[in-house]
């Protein structure tokens, strides 16, 4: 099976497309047949080696925390969860940069709402992102209602939690118009926020 993994830690230059074993999944586990992995920077650390040197097998690592796809394989004892269902899914022992992922299925959640199908190239940031940006600025911000955010990269959470006015930054000024789309008050470039 295709993935994109590293043997050494490094820079981006260090990542190649593998051929690894396919991932058999254990009692309480599913295989998913990813279409979205998410990119945080856990896998940039990851790839970095600030989680250790390459250790998975044969001195491989494959990155990726959380995916999106459909399931393709239960594990024994696994319930409430079907092949060929929707899901995004959280993978604590990475690997999502392939083309089947290993998941507790504790940790997978279908995409099949009573609404509708989530789409599953939003829901691929749900399982880790999402929790993440959400304790950011509930718990580590304290964010309140009417107050004033400022988001690096520009993301929509805060409204969610209230904020009054959403700020956001963005890298070049070609971003500006699709930011501004996407509800916030003002955006800046990055490079020149903190100018007087």
């Amino acid at each position: 099976m295709r993935a994109v993994g590293f043997r050494v830690n490094g820079g981006v230059e260090v990542l190649e497309e593998l051929d690894v074993p396919e991932p058999v999944p254990a009692a309480g586990q599913v295989t998913v047949r990813v279409a979205f992995a998410g990119v945080n920077f856990a896998e940039v650390q990851h790839r970095r080696g600030e989680f250790g040197a390459p250790d998975g097998p044969h001195g491989v690592d494959v990155p990726g925390l959380e995916v999106a796809g459909a399931v393709s394989a239960l594990g024994p004892g696994v319930t409430g969860l079907s092949v060929g269902e929707p899901v995004a899914a959280y993978l604590p022992a990475f690997g999502g940069y392939a083309e089947l992922a290993v998941a507790d299925a504790r940790s997978t959640r279908s995409l099949q709402t009573a609404a509708g199908e989530v789409d599953p190239a939003h829901a691929a940031a749900l399982p880790c992102v999402y929790p993440t940006a959400f304790g950011i600025l509930d718990d580590a911000g304290r964010l309140r209602p009417d107050e004033d955010v400022l988001i690096h990269s520009a993301a929509q959470l805060a409204r969610a939690l209230g904020a009054r006015r959403v700020f956001g930054t963005v890298g070049s000024a070609g971003k500006i118009p699709y930011a501004l789309s996407l509800g916030y008050d003002d955006v800046f470039l990055r490079d020149d926020f903190t100018a007087p």
